[in-house]
């Protein structure tokens, strides 16, 4: 099976990479197991320099980084750039952080002394999606090489570019042969990647199905998983909320990424009292965004990332009108080359359609209204996902309650939903469990070593 590069705002098919065999793969993971024998000895000064001298390199290299970002996957240009910034902070706060996260910590017990360790597991299997090509991969990355362990990555058939581009980064940062690893594989050997007995351990940023399968799998190897999945964020608007800004800021929270995030705000619950100010205002705001080439630096909103995810997002939205939901902007793929959806909202947005339950993965908005607070947050519960959320309200004791009641890994009062390395992410119910980022995530994938003294 060959890897196909294509650029979806042509459809042009730009270069071909053909997959590895199994043989091929498992030597290189023996490689990557004999680079971690040593990795795992290296100092943290010596970790730390290394991966102070990967964030320079994603710096100096952001304008080739992104153009890969936007020919391969639609990124619009700017937001690549930031993209690839954010991953050199990843790199910068682990490599300032990891020493004292994983400090040696002292315990109570019946010997002379006792104390906790943070050991490093060996080599850790990465399956990662194509909407953040870079990010997804450095913040697993990050904390997973300073901890002391080695990393091998599946990447999106999609995005076969941007994986080699992540394995050059540790290349051209000076890491030693091996520590980082992009294997050229599609989905149907990841299995047995999983089986080999150097993987230590499986993290997943992706859908809820690729991650029920890749955890059954290391479950059945005994393999610790950290599983990152969908989301279907509710963006609470209460009767109190600046509409305006409120409005405004939708606008981008569901369709940053072109729409294709996790954590993009997808249901928009609006109390009845400001439900038609609050349309009118968001209407306006996504009608006015920038549709177009993402190599164009003022382009908002790029093409969706291959033709079968726009036609399965259309999908969606056909579904839904066809049970009741109405159209109060977009609606269809634009008539164009490439694979162009536009920002569309629907209204009128009832259970049991799919625009209410499932995850709408492009710039495709639902808009409920509700009537009161408590009706807002029983609908921002009534979803099978639990990843992030957002509560708008001029009443910050209010918005901070109900955000505590919302099911979900992150909620943010007054603010999109966003992903900080100082910050743990990750979700519950279906969108998945474990925590990246933050001194929680660096922590997901070490031995935690109890070292008794008589």
């Amino acid at each position: 099976m060959a890897m196909e590069s294509i650029n979806p705002a042509t459809g042009e098919l730009l270069e071909t990479f053909e997959e590895w065999t199994a043989e091929k793969t498992a030597a290189v993971i023996d490689d990557v197991d004999a680079a971690w024998q040593q990795w795992r000895l290296t100092s943290f000064a010596e970790r730390t320099r290394l991966m102070k001298a990967a964030a320079v390199v994603l710096r100096q290299n952001a304008d080739e980084y992104a153009r890969t970002m936007a020919l391969e996957m639609g990124k619009p240009i700017t937001e690549g750039k930031g993209e690839v910034e954010k991953c050199a902070w990843v790199c910068d706060y682990y490599a300032d952080n990891a020493e004292k996260f994983l400090a040696p910590e002292k315990a109570e017990s019946d010997g002379s002394r006792a104390y906790v360790a943070f050991r490093p597991i060996g080599t850790v299997l990465a399956v990662m999606p194509w909407n953040f090509p870079l990010w997804q991969v450095f913040r697993f990355a990050a904390p997973a090489l300073m901890a002391g362990n080695t990393g091998v990555l599946k990447h999106s058939s999609n995005v076969p570019r941007s994986a080699l581009a992540i394995e050059e980064v540790f290349v051209r940062a000076g890491f030693p042969a091996n520590v980082f690893r992009t294997l050229m594989i599609g989905s149907s050997k990841v299995d047995a990647v999983i089986e080999n007995d150097h993987i230590k351990a499986v993290t997943l940023t992706g859908s809820d199905i690729a991650g029920r399968k890749v955890a059954a799998k290391s479950g059945q190897m005994l393999k610790k998983t950290v599983m990152e999945l969908g989301g279907s964020d509710p963006f609470i608007v209460l009767a109190d909320a600046d509409v305006e800004h409120a409005a405004a800021v939708a606008s981008r929270a569901r369709c940053i990424n072109s729409g294709q995030s996790c954590i993009a705000a997808k249901r928009f619950i609006v109390v009845d009292e400001v439900y038609d100010s609050f349309l009118a205002k968001f209407k306006s705001a996504m009608g006015n965004l920038v549709v177009g080439d993402p190599l164009d630096p003022k382009t908002q909103v790029g093409p969706q990332a291959r033709e079968d995810l726009m036609m399965e997002l259309h999908g969606q939205v056909t579904a839904s009108l066809e049970k009741g939901a109405k159209v109060a902007l977009g609606g269809a793929p634009l008539k164009q080359p490439g694979y162009f959806y536009p920002p569309t909202i629907l209204v009128d947005v009832k259970p049991g359609m799919p625009a209410y339950h499932e995850e709408f993965f492009g710039p495709v908005a639902s808009v409920i209204r509700v009537k009161d607070a408590q009706e807002a947050l029983r609908v921002a519960n009534d979803t099978p996902f639990g990843l992030g959320g957002s509560v708008w309200t001029r009443d910050i004791a209010q918005g901070e309650a109900i955000a505590g009641q919302v099911e979900a890994g992150a909620v943010f009062v007054n603010g999109i939903v966003k992903s900080d390395p100082r910050l743990p992410f990750g979700g519950v119910k279906i969108s998945g469990y474990g925590r990246e980022l933050s001194h929680y995530g660096i922590k997901e994938f070490v031995n935690i070593q109890t070292i008794w003294i008589g």
